[in-house]
């Protein structure tokens, strides 16, 4: 189960309602001097010169950050048993910027994710955290992502072996 705020519940309870569902990213990276923050909506104005709209929020950290607003889009991930569990992120490559910091950088980048309401956006509905950024393809139109989670069977855990002794229940 999980567990959501008054104002999601008011939200999805109302007939209509202004409140949107916002996404806010987070990329890390050791060879990026800071964090890339964006956020899917233009809700508050960020600077005037030059013209840039984002989102303010306390997500991952005890002060308000700025978030800078992207066009995104996404492709949710397969239920098929023999697919990675992986999710795609299209944004749209409106600078030529964007494309030269995600080639930047060669090993896995972080990605970490928050799905928050545009009203209480220091709020967290659901996140995704310590996600791997394993692809990226660049168009001249688009930036598509490829995030993941570390493959369980790369986990370092030591095999036990099943004997009498470490397995009782096995063996009787």
């Amino acid at each position: 189960m999980r567990i959501v705020s008054l104002n999601t519940r008011l939200a999805h309870d109302a007939q209509a309602s202004d409140d949107i569902y916002v996404v806010l990213f987070e990329i890390e990276h050791p060879d990026l001097a800071t964090s890339i923050l964006l956020s899917t909506d233009n809700a508050d104005r960020i600077s005037l010169e030059p013209l840039i709209y984002g989102t303010r929020s306390t997500w991952r950290s005890a002060a308000t950050r700025d978030f800078l607003w992207i066009v995104a889009s996404t492709v949710l991930p397969s239920d098929l048993d023999d697919a990675p569990a992986a999710a795609t992120i299209i944004l749209e490559n409106l600078d030529r910027q964007m494309a030269e910091v995600v080639r930047s950088f060669t090993s896995p980048a972080t990605f970490h994710m928050a799905v928050v309401l545009a009203s209480s956006p220091d709020l967290v509905e659901a996140e995704y955290t310590d996600l791997l950024l394993t692809s990226a393809e660049i168009t001249a139109g688009e930036i598509t992502l490829s995030i993941s989670r570390e493959e369980i069977e790369s986990e370092y855990v030591p095999g036990g072996r099943m004997t009498a002794r470490t397995f009782p229940g096995l063996h009787r």
